[in-house]
């Protein structure tokens, strides 16, 4: 009798103790949140930047996978994130009519920009970007398009059409990376071609080359270029799963003052990447 009581006891504290290992795993699974984001946020470092103040003021941890605009969306789709930072407004405004996403927080900018080889074959340094794209496809230069429905690639589309053209995406001119916007950039050096890219992540890339990169800024001010970056809750009446509670605590922390002064002084090489919405 006295053996069973004791291997009661025994029993009884093991659990106890692996019920006390286990709670903290449980309790840091539940301050996670999954975000997903397009690629400039991380390829910037912004993201790296702006974590640990975020972990500090708030509790939460948080973990995100950087893709194209496109793909955040779907994984907000699907219910494999709990909060979005895109930068495809269109899409992101069918995203919430189809119930997908809710409370969209516009909280930054900055531009794209149209990118180049010092020598500039096509001539269109100065121009709008109307012009830019015409002259572009009047004298068959290569462009580098991301061809990924990334945030970046949807503009990109946008501004064919409203420059008067049809996306030429069958001429052998026109080549689609499928790739991150760094390596679309890479592509376009390597091919002395034009690209695209967000002005963010091109800053990352001139600090890279050292300040003498092969692309220069050749397009750049036009109204057609702004480039805004929004916050978006995944809706939980899709998904059961989601931790919305932290998807709103992220989407107001991005709006404090004291965060917009944090992505107000984010910088490379002294040049501001993020500008706040206003």
């Amino acid at each position: 009798m006295k053996r069973n009581i004791g291997i009661s006891l025994i029993m009884i504290v093991a659990l106890f103790s692996l019920l006390l290992c286990s709670s903290p795993v449980m309790s840091e699974e539940a301050k996670t949140l999954r975000m997903a984001t397009t690629t400039s946020t991380d390829n910037t470092g912004l993201l790296d930047y702006l974590k640990p103040y975020f972990v500090k003021e708030t509790g939460i941890d948080i973990q995100w996978v950087a893709t194209g605009t496109g793909k955040a969306l779907k994984l907000g789709e699907n219910c494999d994130a709990d909060v979005l930072l895109v930068h495809a407004p269109d899409a992101e405004k069918k995203y919430i009519a189809d119930g997908f996403g809710i409370d969209r927080n516009v909280v930054m900018y900055n531009d794209f920009v149209i990118i180049g080889p010092v020598s500039d074959p096509a001539g269109i340094k100065g121009k709008s970007v109307k012009e830019a794209l015409n002259t572009v496809l009047s004298k068959n230069e290569k462009f580098l398009s991301r061809g990924d429905q990334s945030g970046t690639h949807k503009a990109e589309q946008k501004l064919w059409k409203e420059s008067g053209l049809s996306v030429p995406d069958k001429e052998n001119w026109y080549v689609q990376s499928g790739q991150g916007m760094l390596s679309t950039i890479n592509m376009a050096a390597e091919l002395n071609g034009y690209t695209l890219t967000d002005r963010g992540t091109y800053i990352k890339y001139e600090d890279t080359m050292k300040r003498n990169p092969p692309l220069k800024i050749l397009v750049e001010g036009d109204m057609l270029l702004k480039n805004i970056y929004s916050v978006i809750l995944v809706n939980p009446a899709k998904c059961d799963n989601v931790k919305s509670d932290l998807a709103k605590v992220f989407s107001e922390w991005m709006s404090k003052p004291s965060t917009r002064k944090l992505i107000t002084d984010f910088k490379l090489s002294g040049k501001q990447l993020f500008f706040i919405s206003k």
